[in-house]
């Protein structure tokens, strides 16, 4: 008999179903024609833009269009309002196109097969953004295209983002870094000023030049042309600007008030002017949103805990907004009333009673303390079998949301603990910065403490703990198997199996970030062999599934064949699905349900024997 509580409704909850909820937003816009939002659904995989008018959704993308970057491979900023349209990337062929509002179809603005663009940007009949161009090598620069063709704004740096012209266009800023650094561990806030004759004076840096470390990231500018930028000098992320003919720190929450910028376009806050902003920000994992006007902070929308993408116009705060019992929704809220008005989503797979609810914790690893969230499995008495989430970056981090995937499980007679290990963004700059050479030991001994901790409360059984993750947390999960005892079975989602490989095959943007994670690759090898999975699958005794995309481009499939492999031919029970046509992370709903039911299955076996 199964030794796999499956609570009755479990089998009202499908797979597909799980995968169908997964429907996403990106890329708020507010303009003079309306709300214009990017709208991901897995049901084919595409992303369109739609705008909301006459108090209904529009979808504006043609067929055969979808609306996705690929810079840095990550993406993001991938369209923006322009003129009496869109302007937008067209995700199979990386280029810019414009698109009226009247029903036309989309024309394309540029032609240059061998480059990708991102954080696009329009203004005054030009386009700003950043342009990725594959050759020989892989170079960035910020450029403008439009009637004056295409100009070369910034360049020489390895890697560019965020850029912004302020109203009256006499001020452009960006953001830029170079290798080995990534945009959370050290980056520069840029600027340039038009002269007399409209020409673009030299590029000056305003932060971030010199010995401090800072990570630096979203520039704005207020209607005066005045510049701000969230910046993590004190520790968090948190808003400075030119106030008073000096560069300082604006009235804030001790805390991140972004999270880590994998994908350009990101809008965590806006500045509305000295001391004066929009932003969210986290607090223990939870996402808060208010209207800061020096000490007096005004917040919105409690019952939510998650805000991306803001945006705002004279009656409203636009947010991408969730909260644990609802997915992400666009939602508008009334700047005088607060009432809030749901424009797209929300609609949750389950009912509010079915529901499982994270419950944040805190607890002892190592000498410190991580973080993570607990959902109890339902209709469930007694200590329940774990599996224990490990999200991906490493630099990332899970939210206190309703995540479908998650009700999967606990539906199922699983808990889920969805941790924010040592490393993770959210909890300030040194918690981000944990992971600095020890990469594959914090993250590893941050899982293997969760399982003790849930279990020293009566709230799991430490005997059924299951591990899972995908990418980066897909090497904590194989770390974690190989060096400890802890855990029953497995599951790799495109996760590094061999970081060495890794570091010779990986895109530009993350081709040093394993030196900061791990160390040199030629000086520190001893490290990388002690940290590599796939040189001691030997020790890995319990069954592994791995799950892997054909055309990755960052963790190569090459990586998880050869990790398949080794333990079946250690005689280890080891499973592999390899889907034709998926990238990092899945997209297609066949694919995603397929994955996740999969998943299921192997763990129901595993505690069948």
């Amino acid at each position: 008999m199964s030794e796999t509580p499956v609570s009755s409704s479990a089998a009202d909850f499908s797979a597909a179903q799980a995968v169908a909820a997964g429907t996403d937003f990106a890329e708020l816009k507010v303009g003079a024609s309306g709300v214009f939002w990017n709208e991901f659904r897995p049901a084919d995989g595409a992303c369109r833009i739609w705008q909301w008018r006459d108090e209904q959704a529009h979808c504006l993308t043609p067929d055969g269009f979808s609306v996705r970057s690929r810079v840095y491979e990550y993406g993001g900023g991938s369209f923006c309002l322009g003129g009496d349209g869109l302007v937008f990337v067209n995700e199979a062929d990386q280029q810019v196109y414009t698109q009226a509002l009247d029903g036309s179809p989309p024309r394309p603005l540029t032609h240059a097969d061998d480059c990708r663009y991102g954080d696009v940007l329009w203004r005054d009949g030009q386009v700003l953004a950043v342009e990725e161009q594959h050759g020989q090598s892989v170079s960035h620069r910020l450029v403008s295209l439009g009637g004056q063709g295409r100009q070369v704004l910034a360049e020489g740096a390895d890697f560019y983002a965020a850029p912004t012209l302020s109203a009256d266009g006499t001020r452009l800023a960006w953001i830029e870094w170079d290798r080995p650094e990534q945009p959370w561990t050290r980056t520069r806030l840029m600027a340039r000023e038009r002269d007399e004759h409209g020409d673009w004076n030299a590029a000056r840096c305003l932060a971030g030049d010199g010995s401090q470390q800072l990570s630096l990231q979203q520039p704005r500018f207020d209607e005066q042309a005045r510049l701000y930028c969230l910046s993590d000098q004190n520790g968090f992320w948190q808003p400075w600007g030119e106030i008073d003919g000096q560069w300082q720190a604006l009235p804030a929450t001790p805390a991140d008030h972004a999270a880590a910028p994998w994908q350009l376009g990101a809008s965590s806050w806006i500045a509305l002017g000295p001391r004066r902003y929009l932003a969210s920000w986290f607090e223990e994992g939870f996402g808060l949103l208010g209207l800061r006007n020096e000490d007096q902070l005004q917040q919105y929308a409690g019952e939510y805990t998650r805000f991306r993408s803001l945006a705002l116009d004279d009656r409203h705060l636009y947010a991408i907004a969730a909260s644990p019992v609802s997915p992400p929704a666009v939602i508008a809220i009334d700047r005088v009333n607060q009432q809030i008005a749901l424009l797209a989503g929300g609609g949750a797979p389950l009912p509010a009673e079915r529901v499982s609810r994270p419950q944040p914790i805190r607890y002892p690893s190592g000498d410190a303390h991580a973080h993570g969230f607990f959902y109890p499995a339902m209709n469930s008495a007694g200590p329940s079998p774990l599996v224990l989430f490990i999200h991906g970056g490493p630099t990332s981090a899970c939210y206190p949301v309703l995540d479908a995937r998650i009700q999967y499980w606990t539906q199922r007679g699983f808990a889920v603990a969805d941790l924010n290990y040592r490393g993770s963004t959210g909890y300030g700059r040194d918690y981000r910065q944990a992971l600095h050479l020890r990469w594959g030991e914090t993250d590893v001994e941050d899982a293997c403490a969760a399982v003790a901790h849930l279990a020293g409360l009566g709230l799991i059984d430490p005997g059924k703990a299951f591990i899972r993750g995908g990418s980066a947390g897909g090497y904590t999960t194989l770390c974690a198997l190989a060096f400890h005892d802890v855990f029953r079975a497995g599951a790799s989602l495109y996760g590094v199996s061999d970081p060495l490989a890794l570091t010779r095959s990986t895109h530009k943007f993350e081709g040093d970030y394993l030196d900061w994670l791990i160390g040199d690759p030629e000086r520190d090898t001893e490290r990388y062999r002690q940290r590599t999975p796939l040189l001691h699958a030997e020790q890995i005794k319990v069954p592994v599934i791995f799950f892997q995309g054909e055309l990755d481009a960052v963790v190569v499939p090459e990586q998880t064949r050869e990790m398949l492999a080794a333990l079946q031919a250690n005689g280890i029970e080891a499973a592999g699905h390899f889907y034709a046509g998926e990238r990092h992370g899945f997209r297609k709903a066949e694919n995603l349900a397929h994955a996740l039911e999969e998943e299921w299955k192997f763990y129901c076996r595993v505690l069948d024997r």
